[in-house]
């Protein structure tokens, strides 16, 4: 029986949609890790630092041998687009020969690593087997984005978005209900809003945004005046976000964990569904399933 074939340096994270996914580390943390919201990648295990191309080679190597088939690779940590265009396309090739079934690479996406990366560039990563990039947009709003040192901007989001369409990767976008607080929570919904509609997403998906170790840090950068959305308020930040996206093709998803309303659909064919059953959360507590406090989590 073999052992893992790779050596982790926990924690490991990745998106839903990867569960069933090999998990290559090609770096280790994340190359911003200022975001105050965020708490991934704070143990000192976890400093930033890009994995020497002979130790991902021999991950992809003991993987190669201990599993037959390997349809997915998820590449971590934090953000894998932040190496050369060059590292990039060694590693997919590597993973080519290494799994002749594999059908997707898929990587969390800092925007402003794609500053410097062109479409071009972007088009051959895709040729060599990149297939999805997930993207922390968070907030459309400057101001959210300031106050949670964020690192972007409303631009910077737009620019990423735009260079990942144009050279045809899939874009899967999540953004944090709840970031704003009681002061910006219209301003960021509607801003947010503009800005996927701007983008228009391949995928777009809300989680609410908590703080499993304590507000102190957030609190410390977002100001005094950051007062967490109520249940309700939550769902009324929602309604307002809906309310002003106007998608052609996009698949919502709103059932992480951290969700109270679990909202599903294709926007903007289900638009209006999806805003009947907000609001009907928001006007008849009780009529409409909702995951209980002990259910919900990161």
């Amino acid at each position: 029986m073999h052992s893992f074939p790779i050596d982790y340096v926990e924690p490991v994270f990745r998106p839903p949609s990867e569960a069933k996914s090999l998990i290559l580390p090609v770096t280790n943390g994340c190359s911003w890790n200022n975001c105050t919201f965020c708490e991934m990648y704070t143990q000192p295990q976890k400093k930033f630092r890009a994995r020497k191309p002979e130790d991902v080679r021999g991950d992809i190597a003991r993987a190669a041998e201990a599993f037959e088939s390997v349809p997915r690779v998820f590449l971590a940590d934090g953000d894998a687009m932040v190496l050369p265009t060059r590292r990039l396309l060694e590693v997919l090739a590597d993973l080519k020969q290494a799994f002749p079934d594999l059908r997707r690479v898929s990587s969390y996406c800092l925007p402003r690593n794609l500053a410097k990366k062109s479409v071009e560039e972007l088009a051959e990563l895709k040729e060599a087997g990149l297939g999805i990039l997930y993207v922390g947009m968070e907030s459309g709003d400057d101001e959210v984005l300031r106050r949670i040192n964020k690192g972007e901007t409303w631009e910077s989001t737009r620019s990423a978005l735009s260079k990942i369409r144009q050279a045809g990767l899939t874009s899967s976008v999540m953004v944090l209900n709840g970031l704003g607080g009681e002061t910006l929570s219209r301003q960021h919904a509607i801003n947010t809003a503009t800005l996927c509609n701007e983008t228009q997403p391949d995928y777009l998906s809300t989680l609410v945004v908590s703080f499993p170790q304590g507000e102190d840090r957030f609190r410390e950068g977002f100001g005094d005046d950051f007062v967490p959305l109520s249940q309700q308020g939550l769902f009324e930040e929602i309604q307002v976000f809906l309310e002003h996206l106007e998608l052609e093709q996009t698949i919502f998803r709103s059932d992480h964990a951290s969700n109270y309303l679990v909202l599903k659909g294709t926007l903007g064919r289900d638009k209006q569904r999806l805003l009947s059953q907000v609001n009907l959360a928001i006007e008849q507590p009780g009529a409409v399933p909702l995951r209980a406090e002990w259910m919900r989590g990161l």
